[in-house]
């Protein structure tokens, strides 16, 4: 049986079985990856001790969530409803972050308030955030954390730059001495300081949020017991990318984190929040090829697929590249991204949408990109890989009209498990009055 690549458990025999049995297009996730990941994150070098908070965003299936926790690590929420979401799969307030740009109000305003109570950790985004929750966090003598706008950001893509002056994540620089203020007058303690610089950027631009986000603890912030260096940690979905060293990023961390400790005599909290990390390349959609045509002897071959942007979106926001596996219907593996064998054939991947962005390759003009891979007969499967994160949760699902596909955990015993059934048409259309 042949592996799609070489640090996944899936391989092209299950990946026909799971076609053949739930019908495609279906995500798919391995669960023994997903294990092998937190393990990894876990073993971050600290210092003084490490929370590792899954970025929930990425991809909050309750199942993936109870695997994800029960591995050790805690969360990082980004919404009142993940927050509610995460509760409902039996997770703990108190193994809760949220930090958000909403601004609650009325009956959610009382919710977080006592999710507050009950353990929930509040990270303050904005000045009017603090002024909503100010006299409850005083009179209730509740710490909060307060996530800071560097200025300076580093992502793959601008789109994924949470850092810098065209986002507004976090309460920026210019008004940090309105926040202290105001936090003095009530009697509030920030005992945790945030900063997440954007997504897949460059590690280096990570070591400098570290500097910074110490440098910022040490001259304003007398009570922080715990900093977090927010995630977007990078990962190699292509063969010619390279991932972030979370080893490195690690010790560089606890080695400032120790000189911090060894010039004020204060020991931090380490925290980060990886999302793309833990389960972006333990997650796989799979198709079928519908149909093939082309553009003439000048133009290109397509393969029209019975799933594409409504699945995973992230070609046409980012430009992202995404790896192919070529899959015959009896499971033989035709193709991977990860060698060159029976990489005879080019062609375009495209979906059923209604639309000219409806590309697996794209460029960041948004024009389609021809690459290499085995041929594929109709009927066969074409599986994307690298869809773990960012993919199901973030999909335009209902475009045209199609509905929420299913998604399956290959189980770290070897099973397949539907841990989400697919969408029916009606339930789609269930809240039109």
């Amino acid at each position: 049986m042949a592996k799609l690549v070489d640090f996944s458990y899936l391989d092209s025999k299950t990946i026909a079985m799971s076609a053949s049995k739930y019908g495609t297009p279906h995500y798919i996730y391995d669960e023994r990856l997903i294990l092998e990941n937190c393990k990894k994150a876990l073993s971050m070098p600290n210092a003084f001790g490490l929370n590792i908070r899954y970025a929930m965003k990425a991809n909050s299936n309750r199942t993936l969530l109870k695997i994800i926790h029960s591995s050790g690590l805690m969360l990082d929420s980004s919404s009142m409803n993940e927050v509610r979401r995460a509760v409902l799969a039996g997770l703990p307030l108190k193994d809760i972050l949220l930090t958000t740009q909403e601004l609650p109000s009325g009956e959610d305003l009382n919710e977080l308030k006592k999710m507050i109570l009950d353990g929930l950790k509040y990270n303050v985004c904005s000045l009017n955030q603090l002024y909503n929750i100010g006299d409850f966090a005083a009179e209730n003598k509740v710490n909060l954390s307060i996530r800071i706008h560097p200025g300076k950001g580093s992502g793959e893509s601008a789109t994924r730059n949470t850092g810098d002056n065209y986002s507004c994540f976090g309460i920026h620089l210019s008004d940090i001495e309105q926040a202290f203020r105001y936090a003095k007058e009530k009697g509030i303690v920030f005992d945790m300081v945030h900063t997440h610089i954007g997504s897949g950027g460059d590690p280096e631009a990570w070591k400098k949020n570290i500097d910074f986000e110490l440098d910022i603890i040490e001259k304003h912030f007398p009570d922080v017991k715990s900093v977090n260096f927010g995630g977007g940690l990078k990962i190699a979905r292509m063969p010619d990318e390279k991932a972030a060293d979370i080893e490195e990023l690690g010790l560089y961390a606890r080695d400032r984190i120790e000189a911090f400790y060894k010039k004020t005599g204060r020991k931090l909290l380490m925290e980060v929040e990886p999302g793309t990390f833990i389960i972006g390349q333990a997650g796989f959609i799979v198709t079928k090829v519908m149909d093939k045509k082309s553009t003439g002897e000048n133009g290109f071959n397509f393969l029209v697929l019975d799933g594409g942007m409504e699945l995973n979106t992230r070609p046409l926001l980012y430009a992202a590249r995404h790896p192919f596996h070529v899959v015959s219907k009896e499971g033989d593996l035709l193709s991977s991204e990860f060698n060159n064998e029976g990489k005879k054939f080019t062609a375009i991947p495209v979906g059923r949408c209604c639309e000219s962005g409806d590309s697996q390759s794209l460029d960041a003009a948004g024009l389609t990109i021809p690459r290499k891979m085995g041929e594929p007969q109709v009927g066969d499967y074409f599986v994307i890989g690298g869809c773990g994160a960012y993919c199901s949760s973030m999909s335009p699902m209902n475009y045209n009209s199609h509905e929420q596909e299913a998604e399956i955990l290959f189980t770290k015993d070897g099973d397949l498990k539907v841990i989400r059934r697919k969408q029916s048409l009606l339930q789609m259309l269930e809240n039109e009055a």
